[in-house]
């Protein structure tokens, strides 16, 4: 009885600032809406992916400033001299995102993958080469390939004023975690929108069967796009006539996406960019369009440490254990699922906001969503 009173509690707090004064969930999963058939992680979220870490730097000063740093680190060591594959998916590009060619070229991340707002890219990238130099261990190096990628919130934040600095860069840097991660309007997602509503951040993990491998894959979003919301397949931008295209608004669905994709499967570079291609999928599956002005970009890399990338090796080959292409569809289902309840985490869990100019952003009125799915009979 006691935890039930807790967890009540619990729900209260969270819930302050939605869009329709109902006690907004902490969790998709925890109103009772299930993504998919396959089991989350302990948290649901990216960090369920061993060894990955994230944290955020939020900024909400005065009026106008809506902004932030989310920090995803792929391993708590020198990325630079253990790198990890990966791979980067273009959805659509109407981005700013730094340091693709190289990891199409090279097939791995060395650095941080850092997430903000479109013009503060540069200084973010900036302080990944900072950061990366300070090592004593990379003392001799000459060339770091910072990852950034961003997505516009010019609506909430006065962006112009680029008030993101290189020590918000390093505070998130510095705050990243493993556990529970921070949701909703927080970190890169502070002044972000989402189908028209308040996005952010979201995150989400599966994890596959034991006879497949029992690999984790994790999910965690910026979301800053819009469409027609789909939740579970029900029409839910429809029934609350707020989609795109609807004659009553002039709703733009541009914005951008930055999915950021985490596994511990032994996975090299080609087979990373096939399961970030199918990360697109799951943000079809809630209703974006990847429109004309979206940036829709997919970063996805794989953990094990069998399969890392030390900066110095004296060997001529190569020889490493990689998953193989018969193994890989489990995971494609697990990443289509995760992305698209990370995007609903970033909605259910993002509160009601106004800034720059007065501009106001409502949080998804979740109780009219409830009864919605309800109705299709879509909640547990």
């Amino acid at each position: 009885m006691l935890k039930k009173i807790c967890y009540l509690f619990l729900i209260v707090l969270a819930g302050t600032g939605t869009g329709d004064g109902l006690a907004q969930p902490l969790h998709v999963r925890e109103a009772g809406i299930r993504i998919g058939v396959m089991p989350s992680g302990k948290w649901d979220a990216i960090t369920d992916v061993p060894g990955v870490m994230v944290g955020h730097k939020t900024m909400i000063r005065g009026k106008n400033i809506r902004t932030g740093v989310t920090a995803i680190l792929p391993h708590a060591g020198n990325i630079f001299q253990e790198k990890v594959p990966a791979a980067v998916y273009v959805g659509n590009g109407f981005g700013k995102m730094t340091g693709i060619s190289q990891i199409r070229e090279l097939g791995n991340i060395e650095t941080p993958v850092i997430l903000t707002n479109t013009l503060s890219v540069p200084v973010a990238a900036g302080f990944l080469l900072d950061y990366t130099l300070a090592d004593p261990a990379n003392k001799e190096v000459r060339s770091v390939n910072p990852v950034v990628g961003e997505t516009n919130d010019g609506y909430l934040n006065d962006i112009q004023g680029r008030f993101v600095k290189k020590k918000d860069v390093l505070e998130a840097v510095r705050m990243a975690r493993t556990g529970k991660v921070q949701e909703g309007a927080v970190g890169a997602g502070t002044g972000t929108v989402c189908f028209g509503f308040k996005g952010g951040i979201g995150t989400a993990s599966r994890v596959i069967p034991r006879k497949y491998g029992g690999f984790t894959v994790g999910v965690l979003v910026q979301t800053n796009f819009g469409g027609n919301l789909r939740i579970a397949g029900v029409p839910v931008g429809e029934k609350l006539e707020n989609y795109y295209l609807h004659d009553a608004l002039a709703a733009t669905p541009d914005g951008s996406c930055m999915i950021v994709v985490a596994t511990n499967a032994p996975l090299d570079s080609r087979n990373l960019y096939r399961l970030a291609k199918r990360a697109m999928l799951g943000l079809g599956n809630t209703g974006g369009i990847s429109s004309n002005g979206s940036g829709d970009y997919v970063i996805a890399f794989s953990t094990n440490e069998g399969v890392r990338v030390p900066y110095r090796d004296t060997s001529l080959y190569l020889n490493r254990k990689i998953l193989r292409n018969d193994s890989m569809s489990p995971l494609f289902m697990a990443v289509i699922e995760a992305t698209e309840e990370a995007i609903l985490n970033s909605l259910f869990m993002a509160r009601s906001m106004t800034g720059y100019r007065g501009h106001r952003v409502e949080a998804l009125p979740v109780k009219k969503v409830l009864q919605i799915m309800r109705e299709y009979k879509a909640v547990n």
